[in-house]
């Protein structure tokens, strides 16, 4: 057996030959700026080139904050296909967390989209110069190189991949029970696989017109690539804004988006849905938390049947998808599916001790696939747990009907999902007792019917000690950023515990979700 033969493309190959397969197509609109795909890789050659003369390569991991602009695309490109690997930056997370991801990742560069970014830029470069070689940013800064200066005064370049499918491609940082971020490790050839996936089980448009409004560095950027290689054009924003998402759609003709379910429920309240044409729209994928089932006829019913759900994690992703001809009205009990396992993954819902559950019953969903996450960074325990017995756990509990469509029911952890955005309640918990006030604080998701779940405080106060709700709330703000801070505070005499001293979350979640069908967001 000849093992190279079977190893298959790496990302960076992947990108290059997209890009010059269709030189004259637009790759990238920005506003009024236009980008052809020949363009496009003459900036990653460039930028490959600026890398080499700073000496980096193989091995160099490079961090990026962005907001969604096809400059960071390119470097994020250039790096893969110049045997480096990234990083991508939460752009809402806060300083001591992206400080934390970029030394605990070993990242020897940063790049900053200094337009959005500049102060943060400025942050990250101080408190991480330690840990960083090189530093980038867009334009002209202080603090760093300014890579499209440089990129222009390379010259004209050849891109190169020099990867090959068992160098690392990608260090995304998630978190886990205990709330500490954990590495999530991929190299080419997982990171090329998941890009396979997506193109055979997600029923993109021939040539995509794909609108990016959710952040690029996370679950909406995996849909670039393969929407580049179907010739593609993709159409970014900075933020979303319903009106603005409207208006692209119809100027644009926009045929495929991806939103959180936050977002759909906007444009569903937006005056101006029912006059805007939306026709050309094909494919609105939705994902990162459960939508409403009857929000979700009501889009049906104004938007048209282009809704797609899906389903997985950092770990892996995709793992089922909850296609077009599933939201069917005649089938309503599916609006509650989180889909039906994608061709690329093998699915089981195992008990405690990771054996099959009876029919229907409730187990956690594990799965096999080769675009699974490699391992955790550092981390070989937690790596082990992860894929105790042959199989990747994902912490989720789940059903699996007599056709194979899953339903998930609660999770194992305790993370909450708020707008998409994933919040691991020990990083708020550790924030509240920083305060010296505050003697316990315990921290749940509570339903929500904009934001899929709300992050809810359950603060015991020290004796003597009258912390207000607000004051709490703005030191979460400010230590972990606004997506972690507690949209409720409740001031309890004590926290309700199990037999062997932990905080009972169960008990504390019961008020706020009796009665709902899910017990998650």
């Amino acid at each position: 057996m000849h093992d190279a033969i079977h190893q298959g493309p790496t990302v960076g190959a992947q990108a290059l030959r997209a890009l010059a397969r269709y030189p004259e197509r637009i790759a990238f609109v920005e506003g009024d700026r236009r980008t052809t795909y020949a363009a496009t890789l003459d900036l990653v050659a460039r930028i490959q080139a600026v890398f080499a003369a700073q000496g980096l390569g193989r091995g160099d991991r490079i961090a990026i904050l962005t907001a969604n602009r096809s400059e960071s695309w390119c470097a994020s490109a250039a790096a893969q296909a110049s045997a480096m690997s990234i990083t991508w930056l939460h752009p809402l997370g806060s300083l001591d967390d992206q400080v934390d991801q970029i030394v605990d990742g070993e990242c020897t560069v940063l790049l900053v989209d200094d337009a959005n970014f500049l102060a943060r830029g400025a942050d990250l470069a101080q408190r991480a110069r330690g840990a960083l070689r090189v530093l980038f940013s867009l334009g002209k800064t202080d603090y760093a190189l300014d890579l499209l200066a440089a990129a222009r005064a390379a010259g004209a370049a050849n891109a190169r991949n020099s990867a090959r499918p068992d160098d690392i491609a990608i260090l995304n940082y998630t978190g886990g029970t205990t709330g500490k971020s954990k590495g999530a490790l991929r190299n080419h050839a997982q990171n090329a696989s998941y890009t396979t996936a997506i193109l055979s089980d997600f029923e993109i448009p021939d040539s995509p017109r794909y609108l990016v409004i959710a952040p690029m560095s996370h679950v909406a950027g995996t849909k670039i690539l393969p929407a580049l290689m179907l010739g593609g054009t993709i159409h970014l924003m900075k933020g979303f804004d319903p009106k603005g998402v409207l208006d692209t759609i119809a100027r644009e003709k926009i045929n495929m988006t991806l939103l959180v379910p936050t977002m759909i429920y906007m444009l569903l309240d937006h005056p101006d849905l029912d006059r805007t044409d939306l026709s050309s729209l094909d494919l609105l994928l939705y994902g990162a938390s459960p939508m409403s089932p009857a929000r979700l006829e009501e889009g049906l019913k104004r938007i048209g049947p282009v809704f797609s759900q899906l389903y997985g994690q950092t770990e892996c992703y995709p793992i089922s998808v909850l296609r077009k001809a599933d939201h069917d009205a005649a089938r309503p009990e599916l609006f509650a599916s989180c889909g039906f396992p994608i061709a690329s993954v093998d699915v089981a819902i195992l008990d405690d001790q990771d054996q099959p559950v009876a029919h229907g019953g409730a187990g956690e969903i594990c799965v096999r696939a080769a675009h699974a996450v490699g391992s955790y960074w550092k981390r070989p325990e937690q790596t082990a747990e992860l894929f105790r017995n042959g199989w990747l756990h994902t912490g989720d509990i789940a059903r699996m009907d007599e056709r194979g469509y899953m339903f998930i029911l609660d999770r194992k952890k305790d993370m909450i999902v708020s707008g998409g955005f994933n919040i691991y309640p020990r990083d708020v918990e550790d924030a509240l007792s920083a305060h010296a006030g505050v003697a316990m604080a315990s921290v749940i998701g509570a339903p929500d019917p904009k934001w899929g779940e709300t992050v809810v405080a359950m603060v015991v106060r020290k004796p003597g000690a009258a912390p207000s709700a607000e004051e709490l709330i703005a030191l979460v703000k400010d230590r972990k950023g606004a997506a972690h801070a507690p949209k409720r505070v409740e001031f309890v005499d004590a926290l309700p515990m199990t037999p062997v001293g932990k905080v009972d979350k169960k008990v504390l979640r019961a008020k706020f979700w009796e009665g709902q069908e899910r017990q998650v967001g």
